[in-house]
């Protein structure tokens, strides 16, 4: 395995110089060799850490890595606007996650990372881009986290299509009246997502009608 390390090594950094000259020769004035030579360089940083089953430090390491290539890309070609701070911080949670272990698992980790996303994009959105109210777009995607692995640990699935129906309904109608006020469309979307608790009601109704049909009565 070493002697594969070594040679990924070898390999990616004259990978990156011959980029670099190529980038250099022909289009000094745009800085592509940078895109590709991030996915090179993964290659013996992967190599050496799943060797020493070193995961949560590879995950560190790799989202360091990413978000460093995140802000020389924002300087280089949009210094006026900071935009990285919004691909940042799902990037974070990764190696969060990977120390948590098992405690990543749990409810309670699960509301925190939801608040604090919701708080996170909410503050970007009132300070740095207002006044289309986009947060409620990742905070809607956030919300499912907590709520999926709170009736996946108590198996209530039924009441889960039903919390996220209603979910579903809340969030067309207030991307309805933000983005067009002026035409009714939610009901649409709404309509579709309907079938999913009936659909389930059914057929734990069904199956409990079949269950009580088919086992034998005790005398």
């Amino acid at each position: 395995m070493k002697n594969f390390i070594n040679f990924s090594i070898v390999g990616s950094l004259m990978t990156m110089i011959f980029l670099g000259i190529v980038n250099y020769t022909t289009s000094p004035q745009e800085l592509w060799f940078i895109y590709p030579c991030l996915l090179v360089l993964l290659w013996p940083i992967t190599l050496f850490f799943m060797s020493k089953r070193m995961y949560k430090q590879y995950s560190l390491v790799c989202s360091t890595l990413i978000i460093a290539f995140l802000i020389i890309e924002n300087y280089l070609y949009s210094p006026d606007y900071i935009w990285f701070i919004y691909a940042v911080y799902p990037i974070i949670w990764w190696p969060i996650l990977m120390y948590l272990e098992e405690k990543a698992k749990t409810l309670k980790i699960a509301l925190i990372g939801c608040a604090s996303t919701i708080i996170y994009y909410s503050l970007l959105n009132i300070i740095l881009s207002h006044p289309y109210p986009w947060a409620i777009y990742p905070s809607f995607l956030v919300i499912w986290w907590p709520l999926a692995l709170y009736h996946a640990q108590r198996k209530t699935f039924v009441a889960f299509s039903v919390t996220a129906t209603v979910l579903i309904s809340i969030f067309f109608i207030t991307v309805n009246i933000v983005s067009s006020p002026g035409v009714i469309w939610a009901f649409y979307p709404i309509f579709v997502v309907l079938w999913w608790p009936l659909s389930m009601y059914f057929y734990v109704y069904k199956r409990k009608m079949y269950r009580s049909t088919t086992l034998p009565k005790k005398v």
